[in-house]
């Protein structure tokens, strides 16, 4: 039997011309029953020894992390060491080189590229606080300081990933640094040095950074855009990038934007119940419009908490988790089975020009070759 990433492994060797193996997939394809075009393919396993390789990496990782723990200095003489997230980069670069260049398996290329970034990320941070010492982590503006400059060199780290290996998730991997380092710039004016803020003044900082954050979802959004535009037939690697990075993107915009409408507080009223739902169907068509489910998954549990907030208030209290349970599950299911329609009743109106930057309505249904 042969896996997907053998057909592209062919391809890249010159074993197959990128129109055979178009040919080869568009007839298993048009074996089945349902088209697969709309199923938002992305390669996370190519057999189950991807569960296998990923199971040891992650033991091995563990491993060396507690090995290097002990490895002096340690912040506060028994805290965490730079060491411990030394070790586990070096090691995740390290099987990268042989189960992401040489073997290309999915699954365990995201667990090492996700384990370098963080050991990178882990031995930046506890290097800078052993370097300036620990007192000077007494205040948040101190913190913020740390996260900005740690999450600076692992964006740095990611882009030298990215440049060896080529995984789809490194970029939004980069991405999610790059929000950081931009929220701790941003906050690190706004708090002051071994003073206590008033409540006045955090929910002040808490708005600036919620703003921030809506901000930054929106152009990782559209960065992800850039990525789907390059590949509307969504036939290469550069369609798994528009993929992670939508992941990232959607909590970014739709936290903010509920708690920017009092969503978060717990107090929130009828009307408010009402205005979710209305919400979500227009993340839901903006789903359809961009053919990505990420944005649907990361609003789903304040719209499962306004639709339960509904019932309760019509006087199901014992059964409204159970309906809107139900009331969600159906809808979903519904929505995925007839996803194809519902989309081109979506994006058939839309003009020309911006339909020209939207996946296309008809492609082939699988990938062709790695770009």
């Amino acid at each position: 039997m042969y896996s997907e990433s053998d057909i592209d492994a062919a391809v890249a060797g010159g074993i197959l011309g990128p129109d055979q193996a178009a040919a080869f997939r568009g007839f298993v394809a048009a074996g089945r029953p349902i088209s697969a075009v709309d199923e938002e393919h992305f390669r996370l396993l190519t057999g189950f020894n991807d569960i296998f390789v990923g199971l040891a990496a992650l033991i091995l990782l563990v491993a060396v992390a507690w090995i290097g723990q002990y490895v002096p200095p340690q912040i506060g003489g028994d805290g965490p060491s730079p060491f411990l997230g030394l070790f586990v980069a070096v090691t995740a670069w390290g099987l990268a080189e042989f189960f992401t260049l040489k073997r290309r398996m999915a699954l365990p290329s995201i667990i090492l590229t996700l384990a370098f970034l963080t050991g990178i990320f882990v031995f930046a941070a506890v290097t800078i606080v052993i370097a300036v010492g620990e007192s000077y982590m007494e205040s948040p503006r101190e913190v913020f300081m740390v996260l900005s400059a740690s999450a600076a060199i692992t964006a740095g780290a990611a882009w030298l990933h990215w440049r060896r290996f080529k995984v789809p998730i490194t970029i939004a991997a980069g991405a999610a640094a790059a929000v950081a380092l931009v929220i701790g710039l941003v906050a690190t004016p706004m708090v002051r040095s071994g003073e206590r803020l008033t409540d006045a003044e955090v929910d002040s900082v808490h708005f600036i950074l919620e703003v921030t954050a809506l901000v930054l979802g929106l152009l990782t959004f559209l960065f992800a855009m850039w990525w789907d535009a390059s590949d509307r037939r969504r036939q290469t690697r550069r369609s798994d990038v528009a993929f992670w990075l939508h992941l990232l993107a959607a909590p970014l915009i739709v936290h903010p934007v509920f708690w920017l409408l009092g969503l978060t507080e717990g107090g929130a009223s009828i009307g408010s119940a009402i205005a979710v739902v209305l919400l979500y169907v227009v993340m839901a068509v903006l789903a359809l419009a961009i053919d990505r489910r990420a944005i649907l998954v990361s609003a789903l549990a304040y719209v499962l908490w306004a639709i339960n907030m509904l019932f309760r208030e019509s006087g199901a209290v014992e059964l409204s988790v159970a309906l809107t349970a139900l009331v969600i599950g159906s809808a979903l299911l519904l929505l995925s089975a007839f996803w194809p329609n519902a989309r081109r009743g979506v994006v058939a109106p839309l003009p020309e020009g911006l339909q020209a930057r939207l996946p296309l309505l008809d492609r082939p249904a699988t990938r062709i070759v790695p770009a």
